[in-house]
């Protein structure tokens, strides 16, 4: 069953941003993710507990790769470029069939 990675992020450095991006979508890759939206059109329709920001989603075949990818040793010095440029909200979320 598929899981999502699904963030909020507010670029607070738009210089520096970039080569987070590069950096996770290959690492994110490799653990077999897709991103299935980043930072797109936003609309939101209802709204009672956060206001969202820039939306990121990225699908993997099952979560244990979703987890190997959030926790894994290369990601690490990668997710510290995003919070030193970046405030964010990230979940894993299990998918359904």
């Amino acid at each position: 069953m598929p899981a999502f990675i699904i963030a909020d992020v507010r670029i607070e450095n738009p210089d520096d941003y970039p080569a987070y991006m590069k950096q996770a979508r290959e690492i994110a890759e490799s653990y077999g993710g897709k991103y299935r939206a980043r930072g797109g059109e936003l609309e939101v329709i209802d709204r009672d507990l956060w206001e969202p920001t820039r939306m990121v989603i990225i699908e993997f075949p099952d979560m244990a790769s979703a987890k190997a990818f959030a926790h894994s040793a290369e990601y690490a010095p990668v997710q510290a470029i995003r919070h030193a440029n970046a405030k964010s909200t990230v979940v894993i979320l299990d998918g359904c069939d």
